[in-house]
């Protein structure tokens, strides 16, 4: 019998994401452990319920059928755990942790304080390099992380967020547009060697042929928040601005009130993905559902 509601949840995915693949990833678990818990249903009920499709997967009529029954008893669990969480009437700190630039510029207070009365729980944001948020995820110092890269770790599950742009920025008018051989026009805040953002740029420069190594380096600092102090702080020099590479949504204030000004480099789209992560051990903790649900809703 269908004991649990694990297999269906399975079922669920592999029906929304039309993909046995994209649910692997969402759900955390190997694309064999997808097929197999597809295959018990099957077995279970007798009938097929799923077909592959080259372009994705297609319900059968009956597996349309289950995916209605599916989705109630769904939503009666969901509302089941919602009132359990009411009797407890647990009393918690829900610990999120952001990398520097997502915790910084990303993540507003008011989001925060929106999140908290969602959990009904305070809400405590630590910021960190991504490395160390993975980390403490895996120690239980942390709930949830908001990272940078997929510092990839078998024990956590990743989702994809949202997109970032890197771009080239200055504290003096400089072109929108940047040729390679302009690159050593400028002065360079650089970052650290083991900066997530400087791996991103460090391929880009490869295939330009280019490195921080080659320019006129003013300094090397470790997040963003030392990249745009140092900017803001250097003397505008139109001759040889003082320039580095830095998230779109660090300098969006300024870029937009004339403070700081942005570039890109020709042919380049420098992007990178945000990401959602948590510890396999939460997959159906109510708490970090919320949350993740909350932050993949958009409403921060």
């Amino acid at each position: 019998m269908l004991k649990d509601f694990v297999k269906l949840e399975t079922f669920l995915t592999v029906a929304r994401e039309r993909s046995f693949s994209k649910a692997s990833a969402k759900l955390g678990i190997s694309q064999p452990a997808v097929t197999q818990q597809i295959k018990f249903i099957e077995k279970y009920l007798a009938v097929k319920i799923i077909e592959r499709k080259k372009n994705g997967i297609k319900l059968t009529p009956e597996g349309e059928e289950l995916y209605k029954i599916a989705t109630r008893l769904e939503k009666e669990i969901h509302s089941a755990e919602k009132d359990i969480l009411k009797i407890i009437n647990k009393e918690m700190t829900f610990r999120l942790g952001a990398s520097y630039t997502i915790g910084t510029y990303v993540i507003p207070g008011e989001c925060l304080n929106a999140m908290s009365k969602t959990i009904h729980n305070d809400v405590n944001l630590s910021i960190d390099i991504s490395v160390n948020i993975i980390e403490k995820l895996k120690e239980r110092k942390l709930d949830v992380g908001l990272i940078e890269s997929p510092v990839i770790d078998n024990d956590m599950i990743y989702r994809e967020w949202i997109e970032d742009e890197l771009v080239v920025v200055s504290n003096v008018q400089i072109p929108k547009i940047l040729k390679t051989e302009e690159l050593y026009n400028y002065r360079w805040v650089c970052r650290e060697e083991a900066s997530h953002t400087r791996k991103v740029v460090s391929e880009v420069f490869e295939d330009l042929g280019v490195s921080c190594k080659s320019f006129e380096v003013v300094s090397e600092v470790s997040n963003t928040t030392a990249v745009l102090q140092t900017i803001k702080k250097s003397k505008k020099n139109t001759e040889k601005p003082v320039v580095s590479i830095i998230s779109r949504h660090a300098i969006a204030d300024e870029v937009a009130s004339g403070d700081l000004f942005e570039a890109r480099l020709r042919g380049y789209t420098m992007m990178r993905k945000f990401y959602i992560v948590y510890s396999k051990e939460n997959k159906h903790n109510a708490y970090v559902d919320n949350v993740v649900d909350y932050i993949l809703a958009g409403r921060c």
